[in-house]
Protein backbone atom coordinates (compact mmCIF):
# COMPACT_ATOMS: atom_id res chain seq x y z
CA UNK A 1 0.00 0.00 0.00
CA UNK A 2 2.95 2.28 0.93
CA UNK A 3 4.43 1.71 -2.40
CA UNK A 4 1.19 2.59 -4.71
CA UNK A 5 0.68 5.72 -2.41
CA UNK A 6 4.57 6.84 -3.21
CA UNK A 7 4.05 6.15 -6.74
CA UNK A 8 0.58 8.25 -6.39
CA UNK A 9 1.93 11.37 -5.40
CA UNK A 10 4.63 11.37 -8.06
CA UNK A 11 1.49 11.91 -10.28
CA UNK A 12 0.83 15.61 -10.47
CA UNK A 13 -2.75 14.59 -10.87
CA UNK A 14 -3.44 12.19 -8.53
CA UNK A 15 -1.39 13.80 -6.02
CA UNK A 16 -3.78 17.19 -6.18
CA UNK A 17 -6.09 15.07 -5.51
CA UNK A 18 -4.88 13.02 -2.70
CA UNK A 19 -4.45 16.20 -0.76
CA UNK A 20 -7.95 17.42 -1.90
CA UNK A 21 -8.85 14.58 -0.16
CA UNK A 22 -6.47 14.50 3.14
CA UNK A 23 -7.90 18.06 3.37
CA UNK A 24 -11.78 17.26 3.52
CA UNK A 25 -10.95 14.97 6.07
CA UNK A 26 -8.98 17.18 7.93
CA UNK A 27 -11.87 19.38 8.16
CA UNK A 28 -14.24 16.41 8.65
CA UNK A 29 -12.59 15.57 11.98
CA UNK A 30 -12.22 19.25 12.92
CA UNK A 31 -16.44 19.29 12.70
CA UNK A 32 -16.75 15.98 14.39
CA UNK A 33 -14.09 17.38 17.65
CA UNK A 34 -16.13 20.83 17.37
CA UNK A 35 -18.74 21.04 20.19
CA UNK A 36 -22.55 22.33 19.30
CA UNK A 37 -23.78 25.46 20.82
CA UNK A 38 -24.99 25.07 23.97
CA UNK A 39 -23.53 21.86 24.83
CA UNK A 40 -21.40 21.39 28.24
CA UNK A 41 -18.20 20.19 27.21
CA UNK A 42 -16.72 19.36 30.74
CA UNK A 43 -19.90 17.26 31.82
CA UNK A 44 -20.00 15.40 28.55
CA UNK A 45 -16.46 14.16 29.08
CA UNK A 46 -16.93 12.97 32.19
CA UNK A 47 -19.61 11.05 31.47
CA UNK A 48 -18.23 9.62 28.05
CA UNK A 49 -15.18 8.59 29.82
CA UNK A 50 -17.69 6.55 33.07
CA UNK A 51 -19.81 5.46 30.19
CA UNK A 52 -19.29 1.58 29.78
CA UNK A 53 -20.94 -1.02 27.86
CA UNK A 54 -20.68 -2.60 24.26
CA UNK A 55 -23.63 -0.40 22.69
CA UNK A 56 -21.40 2.89 23.73
CA UNK A 57 -18.79 1.47 22.20
CA UNK A 58 -20.57 0.73 18.94
CA UNK A 59 -21.81 4.02 18.97
CA UNK A 60 -18.38 6.01 19.64
CA UNK A 61 -16.69 3.57 16.91
CA UNK A 62 -19.14 3.74 14.17
CA UNK A 63 -19.19 8.46 15.01
CA UNK A 64 -15.50 8.65 15.55
CA UNK A 65 -16.15 9.66 19.14
CA UNK A 66 -18.79 11.87 17.96
CA UNK A 67 -22.04 11.46 18.83
CA UNK A 68 -22.03 10.93 22.13
CA UNK A 69 -20.06 14.22 22.48
CA UNK A 70 -22.78 16.38 20.95
CA UNK A 71 -20.51 17.96 18.33
CA UNK A 72 -21.34 19.60 15.24
CA UNK A 73 -20.86 16.42 13.07
CA UNK A 74 -22.03 14.20 15.56
CA UNK A 75 -24.17 12.32 13.16
CA UNK A 76 -21.93 11.70 10.87
CA UNK A 77 -22.51 9.77 7.55
CA UNK A 78 -25.32 7.52 9.31
CA UNK A 79 -27.85 9.60 7.66
CA UNK A 80 -27.15 9.33 4.01
CA UNK A 81 -25.22 5.70 4.15
CA UNK A 82 -29.15 4.81 5.83
CA UNK A 83 -30.95 6.71 3.20
CA UNK A 84 -28.49 5.11 0.49
CA UNK A 85 -30.24 1.55 1.83
CA UNK A 86 -33.60 2.93 2.28
CA UNK A 87 -33.21 3.81 -1.48
CA UNK A 88 -32.19 0.89 -2.92
CA UNK A 89 -34.63 -1.10 -1.16
CA UNK A 90 -37.38 1.24 -2.87
CA UNK A 91 -35.52 0.93 -6.02
CA UNK A 92 -36.75 -2.26 -6.20
CA UNK A 93 -40.46 -1.81 -4.46
CA UNK A 94 -41.58 1.60 -6.21
CA UNK A 95 -42.19 1.11 -9.46
CA UNK A 96 -41.18 4.78 -10.41
CA UNK A 97 -37.97 4.67 -8.42
CA UNK A 98 -37.31 1.46 -10.55
CA UNK A 99 -37.55 3.24 -14.02
CA UNK A 100 -35.62 6.14 -12.94
CA UNK A 101 -32.50 3.65 -12.10
CA UNK A 102 -32.85 2.03 -15.60
CA UNK A 103 -32.90 5.61 -17.37
CA UNK A 104 -28.87 5.60 -16.43
CA UNK A 105 -27.32 8.86 -15.55
CA UNK A 106 -30.36 10.90 -15.58
CA UNK A 107 -32.56 8.88 -13.31
CA UNK A 108 -29.64 8.03 -11.02
CA UNK A 109 -29.42 11.98 -10.57
CA UNK A 110 -33.15 12.08 -9.36
CA UNK A 111 -32.41 9.16 -7.32
CA UNK A 112 -29.61 10.89 -5.41
CA UNK A 113 -31.56 14.00 -4.85
CA UNK A 114 -34.35 11.80 -2.85
CA UNK A 115 -31.38 10.38 -1.16
CA UNK A 116 -30.66 13.62 -0.38
CA UNK A 117 -34.48 14.66 0.80
CA UNK A 118 -34.08 11.57 2.91
CA UNK A 119 -30.77 12.14 4.46
CA UNK A 120 -32.18 15.87 5.79
CA UNK A 121 -35.18 14.00 7.27
CA UNK A 122 -33.47 10.78 8.69
CA UNK A 123 -31.09 13.85 10.04
CA UNK A 124 -34.03 15.84 11.63
CA UNK A 125 -35.07 12.50 13.61
CA UNK A 126 -31.69 11.39 14.96
CA UNK A 127 -30.88 14.51 16.42
CA UNK A 128 -33.91 15.45 17.82
CA UNK A 129 -33.95 11.95 19.93
CA UNK A 130 -30.24 12.39 20.88
CA UNK A 131 -30.68 16.08 22.08
CA UNK A 132 -34.11 14.77 23.63
CA UNK A 133 -32.24 11.94 25.84
CA UNK A 134 -29.32 14.18 26.52
CA UNK A 135 -32.38 16.51 28.18
CA UNK A 136 -33.64 14.02 29.91
CA UNK A 137 -30.19 12.74 31.11
CA UNK A 138 -31.11 9.07 29.07
CA UNK A 139 -28.51 9.71 26.61
CA UNK A 140 -25.45 8.63 29.07
CA UNK A 141 -26.84 6.64 31.94
CA UNK A 142 -25.37 7.18 34.97
CA UNK A 143 -24.21 10.31 34.63
CA UNK A 144 -25.57 13.26 37.01
CA UNK A 145 -24.35 16.30 35.12
CA UNK A 146 -26.74 17.81 32.49
CA UNK A 147 -25.35 17.64 29.48
CA UNK A 148 -27.01 20.89 27.91
CA UNK A 149 -26.06 24.40 29.90
CA UNK A 150 -30.01 25.52 29.29
CA UNK A 151 -32.45 22.79 28.44
CA UNK A 152 -35.39 25.78 27.05
CA UNK A 153 -37.04 25.50 23.82
CA UNK A 154 -34.74 27.55 22.27
CA UNK A 155 -31.60 26.19 23.11
CA UNK A 156 -32.52 22.80 22.19
CA UNK A 157 -33.93 23.58 18.52
CA UNK A 158 -30.60 25.25 17.81
CA UNK A 159 -28.39 22.15 19.07
CA UNK A 160 -30.94 20.02 16.84
CA UNK A 161 -30.58 22.87 13.64
CA UNK A 162 -26.66 22.56 14.32
CA UNK A 163 -26.44 18.52 13.98
CA UNK A 164 -28.99 18.72 11.11
CA UNK A 165 -26.40 21.44 9.33
CA UNK A 166 -23.44 19.63 10.34
CA UNK A 167 -24.70 16.28 8.52
CA UNK A 168 -25.95 18.30 5.62
CA UNK A 169 -22.34 19.33 5.03
CA UNK A 170 -20.62 15.74 5.57
CA UNK A 171 -23.09 14.63 3.05
CA UNK A 172 -21.75 17.64 0.20
CA UNK A 173 -17.97 16.73 1.61
CA UNK A 174 -18.68 13.24 0.72
CA UNK A 175 -19.61 13.90 -2.61
CA UNK A 176 -16.76 16.28 -3.23
CA UNK A 177 -14.72 13.59 -2.22
CA UNK A 178 -16.22 10.83 -4.78
CA UNK A 179 -16.04 14.11 -7.63
CA UNK A 180 -12.72 15.16 -7.13
CA UNK A 181 -10.81 13.27 -5.06
CA UNK A 182 -10.24 9.37 -4.10
CA UNK A 183 -12.83 6.69 -3.68
CA UNK A 184 -16.05 6.50 -2.36
CA UNK A 185 -16.52 9.57 -0.17
CA UNK A 186 -19.01 8.41 2.16
CA UNK A 187 -17.31 5.25 2.61
CA UNK A 188 -13.54 7.85 2.81
CA UNK A 189 -15.34 9.48 5.43
CA UNK A 190 -16.72 6.24 7.52
CA UNK A 191 -13.36 4.64 7.39
CA UNK A 192 -11.74 8.01 9.12
CA UNK A 193 -14.77 7.64 11.81
CA UNK A 194 -13.45 4.31 12.79
CA UNK A 195 -9.99 5.03 12.39
CA UNK A 196 -9.96 8.42 14.22
CA UNK A 197 -10.66 6.19 17.55
CA UNK A 198 -8.97 3.10 17.00
CA UNK A 199 -5.47 4.73 18.34
CA UNK A 200 -7.06 5.69 21.55
CA UNK A 201 -8.70 2.11 22.46
CA UNK A 202 -5.40 0.38 21.62
CA UNK A 203 -3.55 2.84 23.88
CA UNK A 204 -5.84 2.50 26.67
CA UNK A 205 -5.61 -1.11 26.54
CA UNK A 206 -1.74 -0.33 26.80
CA UNK A 207 -1.90 1.31 29.40
CA UNK A 208 -4.02 -0.89 31.56
CA UNK A 209 -2.33 -4.32 30.59
CA UNK A 210 0.55 -4.32 27.90
CA UNK A 211 -0.23 -8.65 27.79
CA UNK A 212 -3.66 -8.11 27.13
CA UNK A 213 -2.48 -5.17 24.38
CA UNK A 214 0.02 -7.81 22.57
CA UNK A 215 -2.46 -10.51 22.44
CA UNK A 216 -5.13 -8.50 21.48
CA UNK A 217 -2.98 -7.30 18.55
CA UNK A 218 -2.30 -10.66 17.65
CA UNK A 219 -5.85 -11.66 17.74
CA UNK A 220 -6.35 -8.33 15.18
CA UNK A 221 -4.26 -9.31 12.92
CA UNK A 222 -5.30 -12.83 12.51
CA UNK A 223 -8.76 -11.52 12.01
CA UNK A 224 -7.41 -8.77 9.69
CA UNK A 225 -5.67 -11.35 7.25
CA UNK A 226 -9.32 -13.15 7.74
CA UNK A 227 -10.96 -10.96 6.41
CA UNK A 228 -8.48 -9.91 3.40
CA UNK A 229 -8.64 -13.21 2.46
CA UNK A 230 -12.49 -13.74 2.19
CA UNK A 231 -13.56 -10.43 1.03
CA UNK A 232 -11.22 -10.96 -2.37
CA UNK A 233 -12.43 -14.17 -2.63
CA UNK A 234 -14.76 -14.62 -5.79
CA UNK A 235 -16.85 -17.27 -7.91
CA UNK A 236 -15.68 -16.45 -11.71
CA UNK A 237 -18.59 -17.44 -14.14
CA UNK A 238 -17.07 -17.85 -17.59
CA UNK A 239 -18.62 -16.20 -20.36
CA UNK A 240 -18.46 -16.44 -23.81
CA UNK A 241 -19.42 -13.84 -26.92
CA UNK A 242 -20.37 -15.10 -30.40
CA UNK A 243 -18.90 -13.18 -33.14
CA UNK A 244 -21.30 -10.63 -35.34
CA UNK A 245 -20.98 -9.34 -38.48
CA UNK A 246 -22.42 -5.42 -38.36
CA UNK A 247 -21.55 -4.24 -41.97
CA UNK A 248 -18.51 -5.22 -43.20
CA UNK A 249 -16.85 -4.96 -39.53
CA UNK A 250 -16.55 -8.44 -36.99
CA UNK A 251 -17.72 -7.54 -33.54
CA UNK A 252 -17.74 -9.98 -30.77
CA UNK A 253 -15.63 -12.99 -30.14
CA UNK A 254 -13.97 -12.20 -26.83
CA UNK A 255 -13.78 -14.14 -23.55
CA UNK A 256 -14.69 -12.35 -19.88
CA UNK A 257 -16.40 -13.98 -16.81
CA UNK A 258 -18.77 -12.44 -14.24
CA UNK A 259 -17.16 -12.00 -10.76
CA UNK A 260 -19.59 -12.99 -7.58
CA UNK A 261 -18.04 -12.41 -4.42
CA UNK A 262 -18.64 -14.46 -1.81
CA UNK A 263 -19.26 -11.17 0.54
CA UNK A 264 -21.38 -9.76 -2.11
CA UNK A 265 -23.51 -7.74 0.35
CA UNK A 266 -20.46 -5.96 1.96
CA UNK A 267 -20.98 -4.12 5.06
CA UNK A 268 -25.00 -2.94 4.07
CA UNK A 269 -26.27 -6.14 6.70
CA UNK A 270 -23.94 -5.20 9.42
CA UNK A 271 -24.58 -1.54 9.27
CA UNK A 272 -28.20 -2.05 9.19
CA UNK A 273 -28.87 -4.49 11.56
CA UNK A 274 -27.00 -2.72 13.97
CA UNK A 275 -29.10 0.50 13.18
CA UNK A 276 -32.47 -1.54 14.09
CA UNK A 277 -31.19 -3.15 17.16
CA UNK A 278 -30.13 0.46 18.46
CA UNK A 279 -34.05 1.94 17.73
CA UNK A 280 -35.11 -0.34 20.80
CA UNK A 281 -32.28 1.59 23.12
CA UNK A 282 -33.65 5.06 22.05
CA UNK A 283 -37.06 3.26 22.33
CA UNK A 284 -36.88 1.99 25.68
CA UNK A 285 -37.15 5.71 28.12
CA UNK A 286 -40.88 6.26 25.40
CA UNK A 287 -41.97 2.91 26.88
CA UNK A 288 -43.31 2.04 30.47
CA UNK A 289 -41.08 0.91 33.39
CA UNK A 290 -41.72 -3.34 32.75
CA UNK A 291 -40.91 -2.80 28.66
CA UNK A 292 -37.97 -0.54 29.24
CA UNK A 293 -36.04 -3.12 31.78
CA UNK A 294 -36.99 -6.24 29.87
CA UNK A 295 -35.53 -4.03 26.36
CA UNK A 296 -32.70 -2.84 29.04
CA UNK A 297 -31.85 -6.33 30.72
CA UNK A 298 -31.78 -8.14 27.05
CA UNK A 299 -31.50 -6.19 23.90
CA UNK A 300 -29.20 -3.26 25.75
CA UNK A 301 -26.31 -5.89 26.89
CA UNK A 302 -24.34 -7.42 23.57
CA UNK A 303 -23.68 -10.19 26.13
CA UNK A 304 -26.66 -11.81 26.17
CA UNK A 305 -27.44 -14.67 24.56
CA UNK A 306 -30.84 -12.90 22.95
CA UNK A 307 -29.05 -10.03 21.45
CA UNK A 308 -26.59 -12.28 20.00
CA UNK A 309 -28.81 -14.74 18.38
CA UNK A 310 -31.44 -11.64 17.24
CA UNK A 311 -28.00 -10.10 15.15
CA UNK A 312 -26.94 -13.10 13.79
CA UNK A 313 -30.53 -13.73 12.38
CA UNK A 314 -31.32 -10.07 10.99
CA UNK A 315 -27.58 -10.13 9.84
CA UNK A 316 -28.22 -13.25 7.57
CA UNK A 317 -31.57 -12.89 6.46
CA UNK A 318 -30.90 -9.04 5.44
CA UNK A 319 -28.08 -10.61 3.76
CA UNK A 320 -29.77 -12.40 1.41
CA UNK A 321 -32.57 -9.82 1.01
CA UNK A 322 -29.94 -6.98 -0.12
CA UNK A 323 -28.00 -9.55 -2.49
CA UNK A 324 -31.79 -10.15 -4.10
CA UNK A 325 -32.17 -6.86 -4.74
CA UNK A 326 -28.67 -5.84 -6.00
CA UNK A 327 -28.27 -9.10 -8.13
CA UNK A 328 -30.36 -9.76 -10.43
CA UNK A 329 -29.64 -13.05 -12.38
CA UNK A 330 -32.79 -12.50 -15.00
CA UNK A 331 -31.16 -9.03 -15.79
CA UNK A 332 -28.21 -9.98 -16.19
CA UNK A 333 -29.16 -13.32 -18.02
CA UNK A 334 -31.02 -11.02 -20.54
CA UNK A 335 -28.21 -8.40 -21.06
CA UNK A 336 -25.60 -11.27 -21.81
CA UNK A 337 -28.33 -12.57 -24.99
CA UNK A 338 -28.62 -9.28 -25.97
CA UNK A 339 -25.18 -8.84 -26.43
CA UNK A 340 -24.59 -12.57 -27.89
CA UNK A 341 -23.06 -13.75 -24.57
CA UNK A 342 -23.42 -17.48 -22.72
CA UNK A 343 -22.03 -19.28 -20.29
CA UNK A 344 -20.19 -22.39 -21.49
CA UNK A 345 -22.43 -25.15 -21.37
CA UNK A 346 -25.53 -23.14 -20.33
CA UNK A 347 -28.34 -22.02 -22.89
CA UNK A 348 -28.97 -18.55 -22.84
CA UNK A 349 -32.54 -16.54 -21.03
CA UNK A 350 -33.85 -18.37 -18.61
CA UNK A 351 -31.25 -21.34 -18.03
CA UNK A 352 -28.59 -18.82 -17.28
CA UNK A 353 -30.66 -16.74 -14.96
CA UNK A 354 -31.50 -20.01 -13.38
CA UNK A 355 -27.77 -20.69 -13.39
CA UNK A 356 -26.83 -18.05 -12.21
CA UNK A 357 -29.30 -17.47 -9.30
CA UNK A 358 -27.98 -21.26 -8.32
CA UNK A 359 -24.59 -20.21 -7.62
CA UNK A 360 -25.75 -16.56 -6.23
CA UNK A 361 -27.40 -18.58 -3.65
CA UNK A 362 -24.78 -21.05 -2.85
CA UNK A 363 -22.04 -17.92 -2.40
CA UNK A 364 -24.90 -15.64 -0.58
CA UNK A 365 -24.77 -18.96 2.46
CA UNK A 366 -21.27 -19.01 3.50
CA UNK A 367 -21.08 -14.87 2.67
CA UNK A 368 -23.91 -13.90 5.06
CA UNK A 369 -22.65 -16.62 7.80
CA UNK A 370 -19.01 -14.88 7.48
CA UNK A 371 -20.94 -11.53 7.93
CA UNK A 372 -22.39 -12.91 11.19
CA UNK A 373 -19.63 -14.54 12.56
CA UNK A 374 -17.65 -11.61 12.27
CA UNK A 375 -20.57 -9.75 13.78
CA UNK A 376 -19.99 -11.84 16.68
CA UNK A 377 -16.45 -11.23 17.21
CA UNK A 378 -16.65 -8.59 19.79
CA UNK A 379 -19.97 -10.00 21.45
CA UNK A 380 -17.87 -13.01 22.34
CA UNK A 381 -14.80 -10.87 23.40
CA UNK A 382 -16.89 -8.65 25.87
CA UNK A 383 -18.51 -12.11 27.53
CA UNK A 384 -14.98 -14.00 27.79
CA UNK A 385 -12.87 -10.64 29.03
CA UNK A 386 -13.36 -10.02 32.19
CA UNK A 387 -12.14 -7.15 33.17
CA UNK A 388 -14.64 -4.37 32.65
CA UNK A 389 -11.66 -1.49 31.42
CA UNK A 390 -10.81 -4.50 28.54
CA UNK A 391 -14.37 -4.53 27.26
CA UNK A 392 -14.95 -0.69 27.06
CA UNK A 393 -12.16 -0.22 25.13
CA UNK A 394 -11.97 -3.56 22.57
CA UNK A 395 -11.01 -2.09 19.17
CA UNK A 396 -11.37 -4.91 17.07
CA UNK A 397 -15.00 -4.74 16.31
CA UNK A 398 -16.32 -7.01 13.25
CA UNK A 399 -18.00 -4.06 12.08
CA UNK A 400 -15.05 -2.11 12.04
CA UNK A 401 -12.56 -4.25 10.74
CA UNK A 402 -14.64 -4.84 7.54
CA UNK A 403 -14.68 -1.12 7.35
CA UNK A 404 -11.21 -0.92 7.51
CA UNK A 405 -10.47 -3.63 5.12
CA UNK A 406 -13.27 -2.95 2.83
CA UNK A 407 -13.05 0.69 2.22
CA UNK A 408 -8.67 0.20 2.27
CA UNK A 409 -9.02 -2.55 -0.43
CA UNK A 410 -11.53 -0.55 -2.48
CA UNK A 411 -9.24 2.45 -2.21
CA UNK A 412 -6.31 1.15 -3.06
CA UNK A 413 -7.57 -0.69 -6.09
CA UNK A 414 -8.74 2.52 -7.49
CA UNK A 415 -5.73 4.76 -7.34
CA UNK A 416 -3.93 1.29 -9.13
CA UNK A 417 -6.79 1.60 -11.84
CA UNK A 418 -5.69 5.44 -12.16
CA UNK A 419 -2.00 4.71 -12.05
CA UNK A 420 -2.46 1.79 -14.79
CA UNK A 421 -4.41 4.86 -16.95
CA UNK A 422 -1.64 6.99 -16.36
CA UNK A 423 1.24 4.66 -17.31
CA UNK A 424 0.09 3.29 -20.00
CA UNK A 425 2.64 3.92 -23.38
CA UNK A 426 0.12 3.20 -25.59
CA UNK A 427 0.39 1.02 -28.97
CA UNK A 428 2.79 3.16 -31.67
CA UNK A 429 5.18 3.64 -28.56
Amino acid sequence: MLTVLTRAFRVPELRKKLLFTLGLIALFRLGQLMPSPGVDVVAVRECVGSAKGGLFDMVQMLSGGAMLQLSVFALGVMPYITASIIMQLFAVLVPRLEALRKEGQRGQAKITQYTRYLTVGLAVLNAGTIVALARSRQLLPGCAKPLLRDEGLLPVTVIVLTMVAGACVVMWLGELVTDRGIGNGMSILMFTQVVAVFPGYMAKIFVMSPVSFVVMTAAGLCLVAAVVFVEQAQRRIPVQYAKRMVGRRMYGGGNTYIPLKVNQAGIVPVIFTSSLLYLPTLAAPLLGDSARTWVELNLTSGTHPLYMSVYVLLIVAFAYFYVSITFNPVEVADNMRRYGGFVPGIRPGGPTARYLAYVLSRLTAPGALYLGVLALVPLVAFAILRDPGTQQNFPFGGTSVLIMVGVGLDTVKQIESQLQQRNYEGFLR
